[in-house]
C-alpha cells in the first residue's frame, strides 16, 4: 500500500464518507448511448485496488424514496420515472414527450432505481456533513445537473445536487455550488435562480454547445440577483488558462458570500480526450480544482456528473478520492478488473493534447474582470433570517424539539402531517460495502 499511496505533505487530515452502492454499475442507457454507468463501477475499482478504503469510511447509502424526490420535483414527473418501463413505454408517448424522455433521457430497464440511487448517495452525503459526521462526502453516481423540477435533460432524469443542496440548506444559512462540467449546470441553476441562500457558479463551454445557457449575463433575478455566476469558456481551454480564472473567481466568491457548505459538481467531460467535451484539462489540472475548494475547509459535498471516455472519467474520479483522503495516487495503475481498459502503458495520469485554445488571454481576463465585478456586488454575506429557510412540507413540526436531542444518525425529510426520522443504519444504510 505505500507504494500507492503516497501522503500529501501539509495535508490537514479530513474525514471522509464515500457513497457507492454496488447496483449502479449494472444500469444500460442503451446501445451507443454515451452515458455509461459502468464508470462509477470502474471507479470503485481503483479506489479499492489503490487501498483507498483504509483512509475513508465506506457506505451504501439508502435509496432516495418517491416523496424525497418530491422535495424539488413534481409529483407527477417522479410518478412517471416510477411507473415508465420498457415494456410499458408505449402507453406513455404523450407523457414521454411531456417530460422529455425519449432520444438523449431513453427509458431503460430499472430507470427508477437508477435514479434513486444516485439521488440517495447525494442527500446522505448531505445529511452526514451537516450532522459533522464528516468533513467531505463523495458520491460519484450523483451531480446529474440538468434534471429540471418536472423534466429530464442532458441524460439527467433526477436531479440529486438540488436534492442534496435543499438536505444542507436545512444547517447552513448559505452553501455554494460550483461546477466544472465541459457543460452548464442549469438545472441547479434554475432551481436557486431567486434566492440569496444558494450561490452557483458554473465554468462552462458556452456557443452553439449544449444546454445553450449559462451567458455570462445571467447573474440570477430578484432577491438572487447577482448569486449565479456564469464563466463561459470556448474550446480547448488548457489548465493554466482554467487555473487563472477558476481560482481567482472562486477566492472573491468565498470572501464575498462566506457560505457554510460547498457542493461542488466534478463533471470529468471538461478533462481532454472527452467524447463530447471539447476542453482540454488534464487529470491533475482538473484534480486541482478540487485542492482548491478543499483547502478553503468548508463542509465539502463532491459529486460526479458528465464524462464520456470511461477509462480517463475513472481515472480522475478515483486520483481525487484520494486527494479528498490527503494522499496522492502513485502513477502505476494497479492490477484491477478493468485493467486492461488502461493499457497499453497502464499509467493514472490524463495529459491535455496539442489542440489549439481558443480563450486568448484577452477574453478570459476581460470575463474574469466582469465576473469579479458581479461578485463583489454581493457587497458581502446576505443577511438570512431563520424564518426564510426555503419551506418544503410541515417545516414547522418539529420547530419546538431541541435539536441537542435529535439523532444524529438520521436524515430528516417531510412527510404528510408528520417528520420521518429516516436511519442511516437501517435496511443497509450506513453499512460499509
Amino acid at each position: 500500500m505505500s507504494e500507492l499511496l503516497h501522503t500529501i505533505p501539509g495535508e490537514q487530515k479530513k474525514r471522509v464518507c464515500y457513497f457507492y452502492d454496488s447496483d449502479i454499475g449494472g444500469f444500460h442507457y442503451g446501445p451507443g448511448h454515451p452515458m455509461k454507468p459502468t464508470r462509477i463501477r470502474m471507479c470503485h475499482s481503483l479506489v479499492m485496488n489503490y487501498g483507498l478504503y483504509k483512509k475513508m469510511e465506506i457506505f451504501r447509502a439508502k435509496p432516495a424514496t418517491k416523496r424525497e424526490m418530491t422535495q424539488f420535483h413534481s409529483d407527477d414527473y417522479v410518478d412517471f420515472l416510477n411507473k415508465i418501463t420498457p415494456n410499458n413505454m408505449n402507453q406513455y408517448v404523450r407523457e414521454q414527450h411531456k417530460y422529455n424522455v425519449g432520444d438523449d433521457c431513453p427509458v431503460f430497464d430499472g430507470l427508477f432505481e437508477f435514479c434513486s440511487i444516485s439521488a440517495g448517495g447525494s442527500m446522505e452525503g448531505a445529511a452526514r456533513l451537516s450532522r459533522d459526521k464528516c468533513d467531505i462526502a463523495i458520491n460519484w453516481a450523483g451531480g446529474l445537473h440538468h434534471a429540471k423540477k418536472g423534466e429530464a435533460s442532458g441524460f439527467c432524469y433526477v436531479n440529486d445536487i438540488v436534492l442534496g443542496i435543499l438536505e444542507l440548506l436545512r444547517y447552513h444559512q448559505r452553501v455554494l455550488y460550483i461546477d466544472i462540467d465541459c457543460h452548464h449546470g442549469d438545472g441547479v441553476e434554475e432551481a436557486f435562480y431567486t434566492t440569496d441562500r444558494v450561490m452557483t457558479v458554473s465554468f462552462h463551454k458556452y456557443g452553439e454547445y449544449f444546454p445553450g445557457t449559462g451567458e455570462l449575463r445571467d447573474i440570477g433575478f430578484s432577491k438572487g440577483k447577482h448569486y449565479a455566476c456564469n464563466f463561459p469558456l470556448r474550446d480547448g481551454v488548457t489548465d493554466d488558462n482554467y487555473r487563472s480564472v477558476f481560482q481567482p473567481v472562486i477566492r472573491s466568491v468565498m470572501e464575498s458570500y462566506d457560505p457554510g457548505a460547498i457542493v461542488l459538481q466534478c463533471g470529468t467531460d471538461s478533462l481532454s480526450g472527452d467524447k463530447l467535451g471539447c476542453l482540454n484539462l488534464s487529470m491533475r489540472g482538473h484534480a486541482e480544482c478540487v485542492r482548491f475548494v478543499k483547502s478553503f475547509n468548508r463542509p465539502l459535498l463532491l459529486l460526479g456528473g458528465g464524462g464520456y471516455t470511461m477509462r480517463n472519467v475513472s481515472r480522475a474520479w478515483a486520483f481525487e478520492t484520494g486527494l479528498a483522503a490527503g494522499v496522492e495516487l502513485a502513477q502505476d495503475i494497479p492490477v484491477n478488473e478493468y485493467y486492461e481498459y488502461f493499457g497499453p502503458d497502464h499509467k493514472l495520469d490524463v495529459r491535455s493534447s496539442n489542440m489549439e485554445d481558443m480563450n486568448s488571454r484577452e477574453y478570459l481576463e476581460r470575463v474574469r474582470s466582469i465576473v469579479l465585478q458581479n461578485v463583489r456586488s454581493i457587497g458581502g454575506p446576505p443577511s438570512v433570517q431563520m424564518q426564510s429557510v426555503p419551506k418544503l412540507a410541515h417545516d414547522d413540526a418539529d420547530d419546538k424539539e431541541d435539536e441537542d436531542m435529535e439523532d444524529p444518525d438520521v436524515r430528516i425529510s417531510p412527510h404528510t402531517g408528520r417528520w420521518r426520522a429516516v436511519r442511516l443504519r437501517r435496511r443497509g444504510r450506513g453499512r460499509p460495502t
